[in-house]
């Protein structure tokens, strides 16, 4: 996985800390995106079925020099996929688009709770799962009720929960449950979409540092053992928020960050979302 650190998973499985994320690039746009992401050291990349680019990931990673073996790829079954058989369906073309045999990491992107589907998609990921079709499988933007439900079914736990983190938003009760049931938080919108990224606190950290907001806000990610997947179609800056492994935020500053926490949720809310 190059010089990016990596964090073991509860099925022994090791994530590189930083991905690139792909949420909301063009399907034009994201085999050059991913290309220059794997350029700059990025081992993991994270793509779901509603982003509609895995086959620009899929055309990304067939042009790559980098061996598959290197590589950490993620996607996930959409709402309107779940259920047992759907999810199966819905995993036959997320590979079909991206050209694999086998996935890393396969996600729930929702809980959507009203739908009431989440644990027989849960078990069709399992399915998958004992099949050798993924090494992986997990959760994303569940609240402690939800993964406990899952982890409750008694089988395989979740070895994430990719939720909404950062400084204006730290969801510190679903991180609570997912250490005690040995999940690791992933975070999206790990910069809260550039919002937090001029606060004064952040700003002066950044200015002791002599490193950009961004970075700062990464790397204080990182310290508190998240995996982060920031978004980027901008070269320097895809390179740019990979290179956080040189430099260490004191304890003070971590604190400082911490106390922007505002409720600042720039997605829905798991419970309301279908």
């Amino acid at each position: 996985m190059g010089d990016t650190p990596v964090i073991t998973l509860n099925n022994g499985v090791t994530i590189p800390q930083i991905g690139f994320g792909v949420f909301q690039i063009p399907e034009a746009q994201t085999a050059a995106a991913v290309t220059t992401a794997l350029e700059a050291g990025y081992r993991s990349i994270d793509t779901a079925a509603i982003y509609h680019n895995e086959s620009g990931v899929g055309a990304a990673l067939r042009s790559a020099v980098v061996p598959r073996d290197e590589l950490f790829i993620t996607t996930k079954v959409w709402n309107n996929d779940q259920g047992y058989d759907e999810t199966l369906r819905a995993f036959d073309a997320s590979t079909a688009r991206l050209g694999l045999d086998r996935l890393d990491l396969y996600l729930i992107h929702w809980p959507t709770p009203k739908r009431g589907k989440y644990l027989d998609t849960w078990r069709a990921l399992e399915r998958l799962l004992s099949d050798g079709r993924v090494r992986a499988i997990g959760v994303s933007n569940f609240l402690p009720e939800h993964l406990r439900a899952v982890a409750d079914l008694g089988g395989t736990v979740p070895v994430v929960n990719q939720i909404e983190v950062h400084p204006a938003l730290q969801q510190r009760d679903a991180q609570a449950a997912n250490s005690e049931l040995g999940v690791v938080t992933e975070a999206w919108s790990p910069l809260a979409q550039a919002g937090v990224l001029d606060d004064p606190a952040v700003l002066r950290v950044a200015t002791a540092h002599d490193r950009t907001p961004a970075q700062v806000v990464l790397r204080w990610h990182v310290q508190q053992g998240r995996i982060v997947i920031p978004k980027s179609v901008t070269p320097s800056r895809i390179a740019e928020n990979l290179r956080i492994f040189d430099f260490e935020l004191t304890a003070d500053e971590l604190a400082a960050i911490d106390a922007l926490e505002s409720d600042g949720r720039t997605g829905p809310h798991p419970d309301h979302f279908n």
